[in-house]
């Protein structure tokens, strides 16, 4: 945990760069605006980790997931963001499958290279693609649990 209460702020270049994008161009923030939009988003951030760290025990769960954060914001009175939020949730996983998927492809393009060389590293990158698979059928499962509940 943090030792002051000033360490569980967001960094002020990260809130500055937010709140310039929301506005206008040509409109100008104080300091204190910049301060207290900062206080704000960072009691924000740990109420919303809170309220989902409440499901998560619920669930008889250690780490936090995506329907804890997603339940958190129906507690908290924030329906309208839900939508959103799980639409850029779908476009982040869609983009990470993307991205392992264009990593496996030079990961076997540079292992087929190596493959005449060392018959033995097969075996280990089967292994490896299994265990992938499996773990891409847990995230589904608990997806669907999530869906279920």
């Amino acid at each position: 945990m943090a030792e002051r209460p000033e360490d569980l702020n967001l960094p002020n270049a990260v809130i500055t760069r937010i709140m310039k994008e929301a506005l206008p161009d040509g409109v100008n923030i104080s300091k204190e605006a910049r301060s207290a939009i900062s206080r704000a988003a960072s009691v924000f951030v740990l109420y919303a980790t809170s309220c989902a760290n409440n499901f998560a025990m619920k669930g008889k769960r250690k780490t936090l997931n995506a329907a804890d954060v997603l339940s958190a914001m129906e507690e908290m009175e924030f329906q309208r963001f839900v939508v959103p939020l799980k639409e850029s949730l779908e476009a982040y996983r869609r983009e990470q499958k993307g991205k392992k998927g264009a990593s496996e492809l030079k990961k076997k393009d540079k292992d087929q290279k190596g493959d005449a060389e060392d018959p033995e590293k097969n075996r280990g990158d089967e292994n490896e693609e299994e265990d992938e698979r499996m773990e891409e059928e847990e995230q589904n499962e608990e997806e669907g649990e999530e869906a279920d509940s």
